[in-house]
């Protein structure tokens, strides 16, 4: 196979999208060395920088509406903000969310008529007044609130999480339950939508310990929530049920929730999943344990696994699976292909160590693009189909990064 097409970005990638097989790719990354700028790039499948544009704040991942528009989150002057822009990069309109003057935009996802928001009670790491908690909101599609609930995080408690003395650090006891002084979205799909349910994982900050809140789209009713656990990867599993996975501190597993909040099915495994069409799921496991036990698994009914090749290296390039049900991703410095029967094929393989690596995104005539900290690389000869069209056949659950599903 071929060596990858490469195209530089102006700094590290943080999220990629398209609106369909045939493209374009809109990519944020970091504006160079400039943390506090997004820069948003639409790239064609040849390669070629269609144009640029840039706005204030950290970037996050780009939304792609079902008319192909994309959608970023930016500071703006009236608030936390999000603007649309079109095939050509022109901004077709930029909407205000509402929200207090102490909320800070944690995770947004675009629903048919709105947005769906996770909002924190304080900046980045920071730590927020007294009272103030994390919610989640939906709003209408100018901004204005339909309904808000509070995601209240205290009295945690995990098996394994230590007090340290913050003069010396050094571990001193167990630490009793504990109300979180920062809070965070989790960092693995923070923010779902399957049906009629929200899935929205907020993160003690020190810690990492994460309660996931089950709600009603329509009210924003609190379903169900889980016990405090370490966050790890999460993924919707079909209508209404989600995977959330747990990962640290001893714990290694992957539970499926159904539309009421209970747990149905538990596995001694987690990784980045893939569920295919017929509700299969399977794939790479993600263990912080080097030298890697990991292996492609596949998670079958009542909790048992199905072993497939073990995986060296750790930092892994979340998967894309094809209709004939192929996985493909990056992992130690190889790009790897997984067969419907678990046999793992090297496709492509170069020295490099590069540890920030986006999703792939499988394209247009088997073409497969993904981003190692500031550049994209796009395979086209990989000999894969097209992307399943499954409940999460991909990071973000579609090519267009917006992790929701209508049915």
């Amino acid at each position: 196979m071929s060596g990858p097409r490469t195209v530089a970005m102006p700094g590290q990638v943080r999220g990629l999208a398209a609106p369909d097989a045939t493209g374009p790719l809109f990519v944020t990354s970091y504006d160079g060395p400039d943390l506090s700028t997004t820069a948003l790039t639409a790239v064609g499948l040849d390669g070629t920088v269609l144009w640029r544009r840039e706005f204030d704040g950290r970037p996050g991942p780009p939304r792609v509406g079902d008319g192909g528009s994309v959608w970023v989150a930016h500071p703006g002057s009236g608030g936390q903000a999000v603007s649309e822009l079109d095939a050509d990069g022109a901004v077709l309109r930029s909407i205000t969310l509402e929200h207090a003057p102490h909320e800070h935009l944690g995770a947004f996802v675009l629903l048919p008529d709105g947005i769906c928001a996770a909002w924190l009670p304080a900046a980045r790491r920071g730590a927020g007044e007294a009272g103030r908690t994390a919610g989640v909101a939906r709003h209408d599609e100018n901004g204005a609130r339909r309904w808000s609930t509070p995601a209240v995080l205290d009295h945690l408690s995990h098996p394994g999480v230590v007090e340290v003395n913050a003069a010396n650090g050094r571990q001193v006891r167990p630490m009793k339950p504990w109300t979180p002084r920062s809070i965070e979205v989790s960092h693995q799909e923070p923010l779902l939508v399957s049906g009629n349910r929200i899935a929205a994982t907020f993160a003690d900050g020190g810690s990492g310990i994460a309660v996931t809140f089950f709600l009603d789209v329509a009210t924003g009713h609190v379903i169900a929530t889980t016990r405090p656990g370490p966050s790890a990867h999460n993924a919707i599993a079909g209508p209404g049920e989600f995977l959330i996975g747990s990962q640290g501190y001893g714990v290694f597993s992957t539970a499926r929730y159904d539309p009421s909040g209970i747990v149905t099915d538990e596995w001694p495994s987690n990784g980045m999943v893939l569920v295919d069409r017929h509700g299969h799921i399977r794939g790479p496991e993600s263990e912080n344990v080097l030298p890697s036990r990991s292996r492609f698994r596949g998670l079958n009914p009542g909790g048992t696994l199905r072993d497939g090749p073990a995986l060296s290296g750790y930092y892994t390039a979340y998967p894309a699976l094809d209709r004939d049900g192929t996985a493909i991703f990056w992992r130690d410095g190889r790009l790897l292909a997984v067969d419907a029967d678990f046999e793992v094929h090297e496709l492509f393989a170069m020295n490099d160590d590069r540890r920030v690596m986006s999703r792939v995104l499988l394209l247009d005539q088997g073409q497969a693009v993904f981003a190692l900290h500031d550049e994209l690389l796009a395979f086209s000869d990989t000999g894969l189909g097209p992307l399943d069209v499954g409940a999460w056949p991909c990071a973000h659950g579609n090519l267009r990064g917006n992790p929701v599903m209508y049915r």
